[in-house]
């Protein structure tokens, strides 16, 4: 069964886990949208979570023939794929007498951790590699890397400076017509560009002057801008522990070497949601998203509130989705 967040926030008869829903979806436009297939049954002792589907590999072609002339067969190919919904989330412990001297603890940590989840979840959405690390479902960048949909790569890649407001009043045109072919490449026109801040930021300044901005709001009032009625979207950043700075959920890197290196670049992904597209999965009968709120009663001076999630995403047809590389914003 196919549902967003909207329709399990609707199904949910407990207040606190219905307000936790709909705050992932008024931080969160991307998981607002996002399609959850629901129908992961743990195996034998409940240790496989596997979500298995058919992605298209090679679509089927239509010719003209003459009469008393056979069609050539040809047939549509799909590949047999998996992926592993994986948990998620995290704790805060919470001492009684904090939460007795300070009233809105309780709900200052749940709304933090809420916050963590859904940028975990975002960054995984675009990095995550179950190859490089087995707690994180494949993303994005892994999904499309070597497909069709993979754009301005290689030998051939052209980077395409946005840096600065003289770069994009001298490149916008350039941007344009680079942006057309990216989504020319799909199957079907996106709902929505993901990127960091400063590439959304600059999608926006390239509408702007060419005058392809367009305005709506969501389900929560809050405006939103696209490029075409193509949805802009800033994927956040993410705090993992390790050091003290945040990072790009959609990362800034370099490329080259020495006298050759390109710093400042960034990438731009384009999906379509949908079940035959690209969409979450989750456990059967699952809330998707889980909390446990202390109970200050029970004996133990702390007590710890968690969230937690469990899911992956999935790709089902890789000339639905994209990502368009080596544009440089800083």
């Amino acid at each position: 069964m196919a549902l967003t967040l909207a329709e399990v926030s609707v199904g949910l008869s407990d207040k606190v886990a219905q307000g936790v829903i709909d705050e992932f979806r008024r931080s969160s436009q991307f998981m607002d949208l996002l399609t959850f297939d629901n129908t992961v049954s743990p195996g034998t002792g409940g240790s496989t979570m596997i979500y298995g589907y058919q992605q298209l590999s090679t679509p089927s072609a239509a010719t003209g023939r003459a009469i008393n002339e056979e069609y050539t067969a040809d047939e549509a190919k799909r590949e047999k794929k998996t992926a592993y919904l994986k948990i998620f989330g995290g704790s805060a412990a919470i001492d009684r007498v904090l939460n007795k001297t300070s009233p809105t603890e309780v709900s200052f940590q749940l709304k933090q951790k809420i916050l963590a989840t859904k940028n975990h979840f975002q960054y995984t959405c675009i990095n995550g590699s179950k190859t490089a690390n087995a707690k994180d479902f494949d993303g994005l960048s892994t999904l499309l890397t070597g497909k069709s949909t993979e754009c301005n790569v290689g030998a051939s890649a052209v980077v395409l400076d946005l840096s600065t407001s003289a770069n994009l009043d001298s490149n916008y045109k350039s941007a344009i017509d680079m942006l057309n072919d990216f989504i020319a490449t799909l199957n079907g026109k996106p709902t929505m560009f993901l990127g960091n801040s400063k590439i959304i930021s600059r999608l926006k300044s390239i509408a702007f002057r060419a005058g392809y901005n367009t305005r709506s709001e969501d389900k929560f009032g809050q405006s939103v801008q696209g490029y075409d009625n193509i949805l802009f979207y800033d994927m956040g950043k993410y705090y993992d522990k390790t050091n003290s700075v945040t990072k790009d959920c959609v990362p800034i890197y370099s490329t080259g070497s020495g006298n050759n290196t390109v710093t400042g670049l960034t990438d731009l992904y384009a999906v379509q949601f949908g079940l035959d597209s690209f969409h979450g999965a989750s456990l059967s009968g699952g809330n998707i998203i889980d909390t446990y709120l202390p109970n200050f009663k029970d004996p133990g001076a702390v007590k710890k509130l968690e969230v937690e999630m469990i899911a992956a995403v999935v790709l089902k047809d890789t000339t639905k989705c994209g990502v368009l590389r080596n544009i440089k914003v800083e």
